[in-house]
């Protein structure tokens, strides 16, 4: 049996914790045999967030598997440097809140280019 919990993530600049509009955000899941399967595209809106993304999660008290679902988050926004966040991790009936700071490019550098990973590692549960 299995459960749901959400997650919904914000864009911010990281030097001046400023809400990025129009980022594009895109959740991804590993699935059987290492293939990835899209969850969610979407672009930020005012405030730098997404609208909350439904995720399948292991139901409660199953102890064959951790508690929790896993997904990747990328963003991107022109002039940032890209970001993805591997390992989010989706509890069900949990609304994760997940920040991603960009970082201004210098003038000329490409976003394809210049991006930086960020991994969240599992817990000890």
């Amino acid at each position: 049996m299995e459960g749901t919990g959400t997650l919904t993530v914000r864009v911010i600049t990281s030097r001046a914790q400023l809400p990025v509009e129009g980022a594009t955000v895109v959740v991804t899941q590993r699935g059987t045999g290492g293939k990835y399967q899209l969850l969610s595209v979407q672009a930020t809106d005012r405030s730098g967030a997404t609208k909350p993304v439904v995720i399948s999660t292991p139901a409660l008290g199953e102890s064959a598997a951790p508690p929790f679902s896993v997904c990747d988050v990328w963003a991107e926004h022109p002039g940032y440097a890209m970001l993805l966040v591997e390992g989010v991790q989706i509890f069900q009936g949990v609304e994760t809140l997940q920040s991603m700071g960009l970082e201004p490019l210098n003038e000329g550098q490409s976003s394809l280019i210049q991006n930086n990973v960020r991994e969240i590692t599992g817990q000890t549960l």
